[in-house]
């Protein structure tokens, strides 16, 4: 039996942004088709505040609301639409954003006992009670129908604080994610450092007006169900072991390095003019995992990669469009033997293939593919593939709510499979690299000496920022 979580709820209040007139935003077919997906789960942990712990719920709750005055659907609620055809009969249903202000939760929560240090332990798993940080855990987006889009838990430790945010998935993607973060920090740094200044975002605002193919108003994405819960699937994976493995500067330059002169000996001008320090990455995880999960030397296996349409379209769409646009491309399949075979830097060349291969032309042939057939993705785990999530571009370490720079990023038990590696950006530099395996597979992957030759050292955080 599993000891009981130290963490306890003290209190909930629900933030809403300023009155407006009501609207409704569409959701797109990148967004409806993750409606059985769990909620983004991301947090960042902090030292302790130089604020009573009333003042610090209050200071985030004011910053909070003059964000949504920005971002105001996130305080919405969805709301399904049927679609009837000339004789009444329903032939489908979409989903929008209700912007009605009904807004958005912060729970405040007590870990007795628990410090930064025992959070950020080093060279060991991320611990348990890190799950208990996050609100919504057991949440899909569907449920976005009742529940808030967005909430966060404040949690306080010994000797710090843990934000845990989650943040509905079919709304919006990463970059849109930390993208309103970053804006919710901006403003509650501004407020500490000049109490009498107004309480709004300053930085570029958010796009909230849906792509469409052919560059018009976005139509709804059509489901062809009279209520898009009959294809909502909801699923309980077996407990993972977590680790963060953290990859140097030094190191990241080392693998690229190695990868681009195997392709200069295997005759790949292309591929080694071209490889990157994700590809490198990637590969390195990919190969790992194979071999940690020993498959049979004939079972084919594939990388997955999470990858932003954004600067991909033709038009671009702006960074600031808060939607989900994004998509999970794949290598190519390659046999299990082969890819430890053929090397690091052939593994690093195929992730480029796949990426380069992920233009507008097949942004677009996708989303007219889903709109003939549109489908809700389920979270199935396949055990012979690598889906490598999240970036190293998001600016976690940059939200800093007017005490100092986060000790660490952590993430919460959503969308978690065996085989995922979710890439971060390192505090001081670097990536840190989030991986979870099931625990006979980790126990593996931890023999692995190519894979630990490259991992750096845990340094302990730092008490003061």
């Amino acid at each position: 039996m599993s000891s009981p979580s130290p963490v306890r709820v003290v209190s909930r209040r629900t933030v809403k942004p300023p009155p407006r007139p009501r609207e409704r935003i569409p959701l797109t077919p990148w967004d409806t088709s993750m409606l059985s997906a769990n909620y983004i789960q991301k947090g960042l942990l902090f030292a302790r505040p130089p604020l009573s712990t009333v003042r610090l719920l209050d200071h985030l709750e004011a910053a909070l609301a003059g964000a949504l005055a920005a971002y105001y659907p996130v305080a919405g609620r969805f709301v399904t639409d049927q679609h009837r055809d000339d004789r009444g009969a329903v032939v489908g249903c979409s989903v929008s954003v209700d912007c009605g202000g009904q807004g958005v939760e912060i729970v405040h929560a007590v870990a007795d006992g628990v410090a930064v240090a025992d959070v950020v332990p080093p060279d060991a798993d991320v611990p348990r009670v890190v799950q208990s940080f996050f609100p919504l855990s057991d949440a899909v987006c569907y449920d976005g129908h009742e529940l808030p889009l967005f909430a966060v838990q404040v949690t306080e430790l010994a000797d710090g604080v843990f934000l845990g945010f989650a943040c509905n998935h079919a709304f919006t993607d990463g970059t849109g994610f930390w993208n309103f973060i970053n804006a919710w920090a901006e403003i509650a740094r501004a407020s500490l450092a000049r109490p009498e200044a107004p309480l709004a975002l300053t930085s570029r605002p958010p796009l909230f007006e849906r792509w469409s193919p052919d560059g018009g108003a976005a139509a709804p994405a059509v489901l062809p169900c009279a209520d898009p819960s009959v294809l909502i699937e909801r699923l309980w994976p077996p407990p993972m072991r977590e680790r963060m493995l953290h990859f140097s500067e030094e190191t990241l330059a080392a693998l690229k390095e190695r990868a681009r002169q195997e392709l200069l000996a295997a005759g790949d001008m292309a591929g080694a003019a071209a490889v990157t320090r994700f590809q490198t990455l990637s590969s390195l995880m990919w190969r790992a995992f194979t071999s940690a999960r020993r498959l049979p030397p004939d079972e084919e296996t594939v990388c997955r990669l999470a990858i932003n349409n954004r600067g991909r379209l033709r038009p671009p769409l702006p960074a600031e469009y808060f939607g989900k646009s994004a998509y999970a491309i794949s290598t190519e399949a390659v046999r299990a033997s082969e890819l430890l075979a053929r090397g690091h830097g052939w593994a690093a060349a195929a992730v480029g293939r796949a990426v380069a291969a992920h233009t507008d032309a097949d942004i677009r042939a996708r989303v007219a593919a889903w709109t003939a057939k549109p489908v809700v993705y389920e979270l199935r785990y396949d055990p012979s593939a690598v889906l490598m999530g999240n970036s190293p571009r998001f600016d976690m370490y940059g939200c800093d709510f007017g005490w100092g720079k986060a000790l660490a990023a952590r993430s919460g038990r959503a969308n978690k499979l065996d085989g995922k590696a979710s890439l971060y950006p390192g505090r001081d530099g670097g990536i840190d690299v989030e991986v979870v395996m099931l625990p006979e597979h980790m126990e593996a992957l931890e023999k692995d000496e190519e894979l630990w030759a490259a991992v750096s050292p845990d340094a302990a955080p730092a008490a003061k920022v």
